[in-house]
């Protein structure tokens, strides 16, 4: 499998010209939106979605619950929730417990030669994580790396001896671009048309230290939000399965990782051997499987590109920990591309 490069000069377009967070497409048929209606249930209290240019916008929020314990709380019921937009209550559009949505993942690998000594590290990473989440033929996975450039080694597909194949290519060299390496995907995969009524995860393998993206930290969290997609980080610098050196979970770099899953829905691990990766990887896939998907239309139709916080409630439970993304900017999609 030839490696594709993502170059500057690649422009993709993007179907859907505002905000990330299209929900239902607008070239839909007639005949697929009466189908949909028959099957929401019947409640005349219901807000109908906003639309703009024909196009139906609404904020779509994986929520996973647990609860002192770690468990995961799966007997909630629409009513249990509150919606808070800025301060702003907002009505639930849709509710769909343990949500069975098909899968768009895409595998991040960091391939720089800072993590050359543990590249098994995260190839055995890899192998296992798609192994498990191929496991449902609906669901798909991709492929890309990182260093000093950004490289799709596989697009997104359900077959599993693709994946591996472009795996075992992999090699380790230059520098780290993770901020870009994000975005580009989060632009030009998990808010492409194809990804349009599929859930959108993200799993980045690296050691956390990116040192020539020209996209920064916040940037990768605001496309995330904007595409839907849930980030999972999975530190391997306390990895000393392979010889290198443990560390603590502490530094700046950490922090910053915590603030890329956290900000986006997701959940980052710090990991020192591959027991410990594999266990961590489990629980992803668990938590994929036993979320809510919450759906609401902005009261806010102003669509001017100021940050927007979002708030989770469930006020009836106490002691539940409640994780979904944090906020997002309301604004227009716009392609752009990673320089190399």
């Amino acid at each position: 499998m030839k490696k594709r490069r993502w170059l500057s000069g690649c422009l993709f377009i993007i179907f859907a010209p505002l905000i990330g967070f299209v929900s239902v497409d607008a070239q839909q048929s007639n005949a697929q939106k009466k189908q949909s209606d028959k099957n929401k249930p019947a409640n005349d209290d219901k807000q109908e979605p906003v639309t703009h240019g024909g196009i139906t916008i609404n904020v779509n929020l994986p929520v996973t619950v647990t609860d002192k314990n770690n468990r995961f709380m799966t007997d909630l019921k629409e009513a249990d929730f509150e919606i808070i937009e800025d301060k702003v209550p907002q009505t639930i559009l849709q509710f769909t417990a343990l949500s069975n949505l098909p899968i768009d993942v895409a595998m991040m690998m960091d391939t720089s030669n800072s993590v050359k000594p543990k590249l098994k590290f995260e190839k055995d990473a890899a192998y296992s994580f798609l192994e498990t989440v191929l496991k449902y033929r609906q669901d798909r996975a991709m492929l890309a790396t990182f260093d000093s450039k950004v490289e799709l080694q596989q697009d997104l597909t359900n077959r599993l001896d693709l994946l591996t194949k472009a795996i075992d290519k992999i090699k380790s060299s230059g520098g780290t671009k993770m901020y870009d390496a994000i975005y580009s995907v989060c632009e030009e995969k998990m808010q492409s048309p194809t990804s349009i009524g599929r859930r959108r995860v993200m799993v980045v393998i690296t050691d956390g230290e990116d040192t020539e993206s020209e996209r920064s930290l916040q940037d990768a969290i605001e496309i995330a939000q904007r595409s839907e997609t849930s980030v999972y980080v999975i530190s391997t610098k306390a990895g000393g399965f392979f010889g290198v050196q443990a560390g603590t979970v502490d530094r700046r770099e950490d922090k910053d990782l915590k603030r890329l899953a956290e900000d986006t829905g997701g959940r980052a691990f710090f990991t020192a051997e591959v027991i410990e990766l594999e266990k961590s990887l489990t629980e992803i896939t668990r938590e994929l499987r036993n979320q809510y998907l919450i759906v609401y239309s902005p009261t806010n139709e102003n669509y001017d590109g100021k940050e927007r916080r979002i708030e989770v409630k469930i006020p009836d439970h106490k002691g539940l920990k409640i994780r979904t993304k944090t906020g997002y900017k309301p604004i227009p999609r716009t392609v752009t591309t990673v320089n190399q």
